[in-house]
């Protein structure tokens, strides 16, 4: 080891629309932010989805639930509200890792074809994939959605913070 020399910081980026955020996303953001330094989750205003809960609910949701999880891992967490491309958000905040998470062979297709895009964009930046938990590898926030669109409980699959959230959500669109 060369001293005198302190070693760069590692930076990650890990995105989502989080439309709600699940217990499988926070699984991930807890093994990413304990293979980096810093960890920026990136929540995007994506509009093409048709995002249930505004922009601002979705920061907050995230943000809510990362004191817990920097004291369990140690890491410096933020959370960051982005309208571009991935890659342009990942070198606004001086990333060279996006983390990804996979649940299901369809989540691989769709996933390698981003991870060649953004290579393409920026070969500097590299895509880390986490496989999805056992316990969270059928959780997506639309099926979250649906569930609970339907009356049926959720609590198992998103946070009790984000869950009365959803449903006062879900509640005002049925009202409205």
């Amino acid at each position: 080891m060369i001293t005198g020399v302190r070693p760069a910081r590692r930076i990650g980026f890990y995105a989502g629309t989080f439309d709600p955020v699940t217990t499988g996303h926070l699984d991930v953001i807890e093994r990413a932010a304990r293979l980096v330094d810093r960890l920026v989750i990136g929540v995007a205003e994506n509009p093409a989805k048709n995002p249930l809960m505004p922009l601002a609910e979705r920061v907050e949701c995230v943000e809510h639930e990362l004191p817990a999880i920097a004291e369990r891992t140690g890491g410096e967490l933020k959370v960051t509200p982005f309208n571009s491309l991935l890659v342009e958000a990942v070198r606004a905040h001086d990333a060279t890792l996006i983390f990804r998470g996979l649940r299901v062979l369809t989540d691989f297709d769709y996933e390698i074809q981003m991870s060649g895009v953004n290579r393409r964009l920026d070969a500097s930046i590299e895509t880390v994939f986490l496989m999805a938990s056992e316990r969270t590898q059928f959780i997506s926030s639309r099926l979250v959605k649906e569930i609970a669109g339907y009356g049926g409980a959720v609590s198992e699959f998103v946070t009790p913070y984000t869950q009365e959230r959803l449903l006062a959500r879900l509640k005002a669109r049925a009202a409205g």
